[in-house]
């Protein structure tokens, strides 16, 4: 892996991330260019775009149907790659889906074409919650060749030893799983936020918490327990789900968010 700072790690230089989550295609690429343009105004330093894949184990119920509308209306990978070449935002691009779409693209099997392809359309980097660090070799390979970085996500149940393992492959920022579970909006911040950014802490990569993060607020506790970062997905998949007036709805709950983010670093404890 490269020294050099990523554009991944550059988002989080100066004050918190906000990273939005929300599926390509959902519910048909021309809104999913809007609403992208407005998350980016509302504050977002960092999208993830989900490209959709039949099988999408890691989420719940609200992105499961986002999926599912998304491929009804005809999104595929080549499509996917399309949209992301035509967005007209200034903030890092992450793709977050399964290996099997990756794997299988292209004429040959194996994940140089796909990864190839997703530089040249000026993705960032990977999210791929289905590849088990002991397997990723060839995809961090391809990745250090085309220029992305290769996001891990760090479970409250991952084991010490493969924590160093993932830390030991990851680049642009490491994904901590707020709980246990698939993805969904929920009410509360989870306790294993706190251990996982504890074990986490000696870690040079900057460090966004995902996994249930819906209010300003939960972006604040996160980032006052020592976060770099939020990623946020259900509660905007949510609103697109609704289709009332989303782009608006988009723009305000990134400002929110941000705005949430912000205030945690006030209650970071500082060194005395």
């Amino acid at each position: 892996m490269s020294n050099q700072q990523s554009t991944l790690e550059s988002a989080f230089s100066g004050e918190p991330a906000l990273i939005p989550y929300v599926v390509a295609g959902d519910p048909n690429p021309e809104a999913t260019k809007e609403y992208v343009r407005a998350l980016a105004k509302g504050g977002a330093d960092v999208i993830e775009l989900g490209l959709p894949f039949s099988e999408p184990i890691a989420d719940g119920p609200t992105i499961q149907n986002a999926i599912q509308r998304a491929l009804s209306g005809g999104m595929t990978p080549d499509k996917y790659l399309d949209l992301v070449s035509e967005l007209d935002v200034d903030v890092p691009i992450v793709c977050m889906t399964y290996y099997n779409l990756i794997y299988q693209y292209g004429d040959s099997e194996g994940v140089e074409s796909f990864v190839s392809a997703a530089g040249e359309t000026g993705i960032s980097g990977l999210i791929v919650p289905d590849l088990p660090v002991e397997e990723s070799d060839s995809l961090r390979e391809a990745c250090d060749e085309h220029g992305l970085d290769l996001v891990f996500i760090v479970a409250p149940t991952t084991t010490d030893e493969r924590e160093r393992r993932i830390l030991s492959q990851a680049s642009g920022f490491v994904y901590v799983q707020a709980r246990m579970g698939t993805t969904g909006a929920q009410a509360d911040v989870s306790g294993a936020t706190h251990d996982s950014l504890s074990r986490l802490a000696e870690t040079d990569l900057p460090k966004a918490v995902g996994f249930g993060v819906s209010e300003g607020e939960h972006a604040k506790e996160i980032v006052s327990a020592g976060a770099d970062g939020v990623v946020v997905g259900s509660a905007l998949v949510d609103i697109i789900a609704s289709g009332e007036n989303v782009a608006k709805r988009l723009e305000s709950k990134a400002a929110e968010l941000k705005s949430g983010a912000r205030d945690g670093t006030q209650e970071v404890p500082q060194p005395e």
